[in-house]
C-alpha cells in the first residue's frame, strides 16, 4: 500500500512538473474570464441601481442578466474542459497508476448502469445515468471497476394551463445517488441476494426502528445477525437467511465496520450474482480542480489520492482477495 510519504516523493519528481505548466494554462482562462465576470457584476449592480432609483420591473432586468450570465457559462465550459481533460490525463491517470500499475483509467468511461441496476441497491428507477472517471482491473485475484455517476429519477405530469383544456407537461428531476460506485467479483459463491443499507432506522428509534425494518419486505427479509455493533450501524436484507450469514461472516462484518469508520462515510452494499457493489455518496464532484485556485497544492493532490484510495482500498480492507472457500 502506497504512504502520504511516497506520494509526496512522486508529487515532486512526477507530478510537479505537470501541475506547474498546467497551472500557467490555469491562469491564462481565469484572466479571459475575469473581465466576464466584471461585466456582469457591472450589469447586476446598475440594474439593481435602476430597479431602486426609478421603480423599473425586475423583468425587466432578468434578460440582461440571463445572457450574461450564460456568456460567462459558454466561456467557462469552452476554456474549462479543454483543461480538464488535460489535468484528467496528466495527473489523475498518473495518480491511479502510481496507486497500482495493474489499473487503467478511462476518463470519460463510468460503471455500465446494467451493473448500477444489478446491484438493487437503490430501487428507484434511473432515468439519468451519467459519471465518469472510470478505473478497472486486477488487483492480486480480484477483477474491480469503479467510477463516480451521478444518477436521477425524472418524472413527469400533465396540469391544466388553467386558460383552455390544453394540459402542460412538467418535469421533475429528484436525486438517487451521486457519488463513487464500486463494483468486484467476490471471493464467495452464491446464488440469493443481500442488500445491505446504513441502519437510521434503529439509530432514530432504538427497538421501534427494527421492527419499521423488518416491514420493508420490498427487500426481501430482514436477516438477523449476531453482531451487535454491525446491526447498529446496517440493516441486512435478504432472499435467504442461511445464504446471507455465510457471505456476512464475522470476520467480514467487523471489517465492513472498520472500513466504514476510516471512510467517515455512509456506505451501502450489495452481494448479488456473486459480485460485490459498494455506494459510497458523495456531494462534491471528484477529481475536477478549480480554475480559480493553483494547481500546485499538494494538499490538493492528497485529496485525489485519498479519495481514489477509499474505492481501491475494499479489496484489501474486505480481504477480497482471500480464496479459501469455492472461488479460484
Amino acid at each position: 500500500m502506497k504512504t502520504i510519504e511516497d506520494l509526496t516523493q512522486y508529487y515532486e519528481t512526477s507530478l510537479k512538473p505537470d501541475l506547474m505548466v498546467l497551472d500557467e494554462e490555469r491562469l491564462r482562462i481565469k484572466k479571459k474570464l475575469t473581465p466576464l465576470i466584471l461585466i456582469d457584476v457591472i450589469v447586476l449592480i446598475i440594474s439593481l441601481g435602476l430597479i431602486a432609483h426609478f421603480s423599473v420591473s425586475i423583468h425587466w432586468m432578468i434578460l440582461p442578466l440571463c445572457f450574461c450570465g450564460l456568456l460567462i457559462f459558454g466561456w467557462y465550459l469552452n476554456f474549462y474542459r479543454g483543461f480538464l481533460d488535460q489535468f484528467k490525463e496528466q495527473v489523475i491517470k498518473k495518480i491511479v497508476a502510481f496507486i497500482d500499475p495493474g489499473l487503467t483509467y478511462q476518463k470519460d468511461q463510468c460503471v455500465p448502469k446494467t451493473l448500477f441496476t444489478e446491484s438493487l441497491i437503490f430501487h428507484e428507477r434511473a432515468d439519468r445515468y451519467e459519471g465518469d472517471d472510470l478505473v478497472s482491473g486486477r488487483m492480486d485475484k480480484t477483477d474491480i471497476q469503479f467510477s463516480e455517476i451521478n444518477v436521477k429519477r425524472v418524472e413527469k405530469t400533465r396540469q391544466n394551463t388553467g386558460t383552455s383544456s390544453e394540459k402542460k407537461t412538467k418535469t421533475h428531476t429528484y436525486p438517487i445517488f451521486k457519488g463513487l460506485f464500486f463494483v468486484a467479483d467476490f471471493n464467495k459463491d452464491f446464488s440469493k441476494k443481500t442488500i445491505v443499507l446504513p441502519d437510521k432506522a434503529e439509530k432514530l428509534f432504538g427497538r421501534l426502528g427494527q421492527k419499521l425494518q423488518s416491514m420493508n419486505t420490498s427487500r426481501g427479509e430482514l436477516i438477523k445477525l449476531e453482531d451487535p455493533d454491525f446491526e447498529k450501524q446496517f440493516a441486512v436484507y435478504g432472499e435467504d437467511q442461511v445464504e446471507s450469514r455465510y457471505i456476512l461472516s464475522t470476520s467480514l462484518m467487523s471489517r465492513i465496520t472498520d472500513f466504514r469508520k476510516k471512510a467517515n462515510k455512509e456506505i451501502f452494499l450489495s452481494f448479488v450474482a456473486s459480485k460485490l457493489f459498494v455506494a459510497i455518496p458523495y456531494k462534491k464532484a471528484l477529481f475536477e480542480p478549480t480554475i480559480f485556485k493553483s494547481l500546485v497544492d499538494f494538499s490538493k493532490i492528497q485529496e485525489y489520492f485519498a479519495d481514489l484510495q477509499i474505492a481501491i482500498d475494499i479489496v484489501e480492507d474486505l480481504n477480497l482477495n482471500t480464496r479459501i472457500w469455492t472461488k479460484a
